[in-house]
């Protein structure tokens, strides 16, 4: 057993060994069009739906308006008031919080129906 194992290896070692490794210009065409496809695959499939998907984002962001339902961190609540990088929330109890505008990450436009509940119940809790 130990007499053929010694044999084995120099047999795949020579094998091996025949081979010739492919030309360097071949080799460095493969690399480059490998590293093309991977830019054109980052590019189409990756960073550019990313790029779309914020400035839509970053346009309902800026096109808040006072009573829409918004969503913060997982937090719902309808907005109240537009500050320069804040927005305060109203929620469901009656509580207001404020949220950074980055912080939102869906925007649901306000009715018509969702703001005169919302005047009637302040009108309700001032008094």
């Amino acid at each position: 057993m130990k007499k053929i194992v010694p044999f084995l290896v120099l047999a795949t070692g020579s094998l091996l060994a025949d081979e010739a490794a492919p030309a360097a210009g071949g080799n460095m065409y493969q690399t480059l069009m490998l590293l093309g496809f991977g830019v054109v695959f980052f590019y189409f499939l990756l960073w550019r739906p990313e790029q779309k998907r914020r400035k839509a984002l970053e346009k309902q962001r800026s096109g808040l308006k006072k009573g829409d339902r918004v969503t913060a961190m997982g937090i719902i609540g309808s907005v109240v008031r537009i500050q320069d990088n804040t927005v305060i929330l109203k929620m469901v109890d009656g509580s207001k919080i404020e949220v950074l505008k980055m912080a939102i990450s869906d925007v649901q436009p306000g009715t018509d129906e969702v703001t005169e509940v919302q005047a009637v119940e302040t009108t309700e809790a001032s008094r």
